[in-house]
């Protein structure tokens, strides 16, 4: 029977797992000061990175949406994972054995969560399909590799398989392996007739999905026969791991070279995929049978830090009909971008698999490099539907092309667009830079007309910036004025013993639990301090007890000052800023010690006890010696 996983074992999965190396499978991070990392938020759509991890203390925290965390929480966000599920997938990554409170056990293969056993099996099924590539059954499917000018060391590289003809060679085999059917039909691997599941893919070039963690979630499957009354491509129908959308194959070996370079390459197929790494563009992907989406923005942008300081998308498409209704496609999308978008076409037609073929791997890095920008084709793609020598024709295209130029984000670039577009039609550049202005004003009616709608169908009120609510803040607390020294001097003081518990000496943590924060949202992050540290929270839990000390509203502040950026470029520097913010606070407090004393010893008056006015006035002293000490360590 299952019971619940001891808490020691879950501090020690935390202490053993490495944030930022799980972050980094879903989000590219930069540095941001010393042991900080910031990225695009991976729970929101964003322009600029707000989300920072703090590997150290174990915690992550978004300042645009309020989310925050651990590593447990990020991947259960993540992967829609229970808390027990992810603790186990953890644990059994860093090697733990797991314990479980009033003797019970870990889950069996019976209990295991749902979507581990999709994983399972879609990893045993990769397996399979890889070993039988090298079979005799495989004859066709190899012949078809090599006709396309790839090894079998190069579908081993990209894990290329074979599904065999026949009904139920797949299906045997992970019954073989401890699969029930009940579990297999949530795969997407079978199909289901009158007599049962059967395999889907049968006699077909098989290539693994995958996800940017590596794990095989669905698969696409070339026809090889005339016989197969199947599609060309057949890919695995949703499920709870595959949604097409929300995929891009080879995502999961071009993730850290897009990052790297900033530069994501969008073909259109498989083996387009394997034609372009294997000629040194290392940044291509593919979509799985669906246009380049919003979701797939989204992981584009994520992963080459589109905050506006550089970047590119390419997309390469063949250069029939399709091909540029699909170039269009993607230029709906171009205004979710702030990175530069581009398109390459190939003249004669050739896709990327096609042209390294034909002409060898460097015909597929010139096409690459031939790229032009997404917008110049969207306008030259539609100017063919209007005939440019009327004036109809040309007052038409117009129409067509000043929005697209209008949209044109870089205000140095738009007007050059301006007098290429008025050469292009024979027109006026004054004539063509008014249209542009009418679209420009157009666009931005209609973006306050949409924004004006969203708020009030949400019923949102106009709120100003710094506001909690317009901040993604829990509401519950009122945000600490910025303006005031005090509390900027509290929230630097939590950020540092949030951050750099262990720098702090007997005498500061004796001095710091002792303080009296004056901010009340400070005093409540204060005293959760106090408690966790009265519960003998260890480093690696840190953050976390804290966060469960504090009431649910402020759970996202502890986050918050768990990650802000400590203004410190190397290790002495951190020393030297910690140590001087502690005794900034203990001054301070000294400060509001003696005004108390001070006001006492106005209070008392002449005709006051001798005794108490004397004992005041040491404690006077004892303060004033103790701020010329802080003084003198500074």
């Amino acid at each position: 029977m299952a019971g619940l996983i001891k808490r020691e074992d879950i501090d020690r999965v935390r202490e053993r797992t490495d944030l930022k190396e799980i972050v980094d499978a879903f989000v590219t991070l930069r540095g941001a000061g010393v042991g900080s990392y910031k990225g695009l938020c991976p729970f929101h759509d964003e322009r600029s990175p707000s989300f920072h991890v703090r590997p150290s203390v174990g915690t992550y925290h978004c300042f645009g949406c309020g989310e925050s965390g651990d590593v447990i929480s990020f991947l259960m966000k993540m992967e829609h994972t229970t808390f027990a599920e992810t603790v186990e997938r953890l644990a059994a990554k860093a090697g733990i054995e797991l314990h479980y409170e009033d003797g019970g056990t870990g889950p069996d293969r019976e209990q295991v969560g749902r979507r581990q056993r999709l994983l399972e099996a879609n990893k045993v099924a990769d397996e399979y399909f890889q070993s039988q590539l090298r079979t005799e059954g495989a004859a066709t499917g190899q012949q078809f590799l090599a006709g396309r000018g790839f090894t079998f060391e190069h579908a081993a590289q990209f894990n290329v398989g074979y599904a065999p003809q026949g009904w139920d060679n797949l299906l045997n085999h992970l019954r073989r392996k401890g699969f029930r059917d009940d579990e297999l039909k949530l795969t997407g691997l079978f199909s289901e007739g009158q007599r049962g599941i059967y395999d889907r893919f049968r006699g077909r070039l098989v290539w693994p999905i995958r996800d940017m963690t590596g794990a095989t979630i669905g698969f696409g499957a070339r026809k090889l026969f005339e016989d197969d009354p199947g599609p060309k491509y057949l890919n695995t129908p949703e499920t709870q791991l595959y949604k097409k959308s929300q995929v891009l194959y080879g995502i999961d070996a071009a993730k850290r070279n897009i990052a790297k370079k900033r530069q994501l390459v969008v073909v259109e197929g498989y083996t387009d995929v394997m034609a372009a790494h294997l000629s040194g563009v290392d940044t291509a992907v593919a979509t799985c049978g669906t246009a380049f989406g919003s979701d797939h923005v989204k992981i584009a942008r994520r992963l080459i830090s589109d905050d506006g300081t550089g970047g590119e998308i390419i997309f390469t498409f063949d250069g029939d009909a399709a091909g540029q209704k699909a170039a269009l496609r993607a230029f709906e999308e171009d205004s979710k971008f702030l990175a530069r978008t581009y398109v390459a076409v190939e003249p004669s037609g050739l896709d990327p698999c096609d042209l390294r073929q034909e002409k060898g791997p460097e015909a597929v890095v010139a096409l690459i490099d031939s790229r032009r920008p997404l917008f110049e084709f969207a306008i030259k793609a539609g100017m063919k539907n209007f005939d440019l020598d009327t004036v109809e024709g040309r007052s038409g295209a117009l129409r067509h092309a000043a929005p697209i130029v209008a949209g044109i984000r870089d205000s140095v670039v738009r007007p050059g667009y301006e007098r290429e577009l008025a050469g292009w039609l024979g027109l006026d550049q004054s004539t063509v830079h008014q249209a542009v202005q009418r679209a420009q004003r157009g666009a931005a009616s209609s973006a306050d007309a949409r924004r004006g709608e969203r708020r009030s169908s949400a019923g949102e009120d106009h709120r100003p910036d710094g506001d909690p609510a317009a901040s993604g803040r829990p509401p519950g607390f009122q945000r600490p004025d910025a303006r005031d020294p005090a509390a900027r001097m509290e929230k630097e003081a939590l950020e540092v013993v949030l951050q750099q518990p262990t720098l702090l000496s007997a005498e500061q943590w004796q001095a710091f639990y002792s303080a009296d924060f004056k901010v009340p949202a400070y005093a409540v992050v204060h005293s959760g301090i106090r408690a966790a540290g009265m519960a003998g929270a260890t480093p690696s839990q840190w953050v976390e007890q804290v966060r469960q000390e504090v009431p649910v509203e402020l759970a996202p502040l502890v986050g918050e000052l768990a990650v802000t950026p400590l203004p410190a470029r190397t290790d002495e520097d951190l020393i030297r800023y910690c140590r001087d913010i502690m005794n900034r606070l203990f001054e301070l407090q000294i400060t509001h010690q003696k005004a108390e004393l001070l006001g006492r010893l106005q209070r008392m008056g002449p005709a006051g006890d001798p005794a108490e006015f004397a004992a005041l006035n040491r404690q006077l002293l004892d303060l004033e010696m103790k701020r010329r000490s802080l003084r003198a360590r500074d």
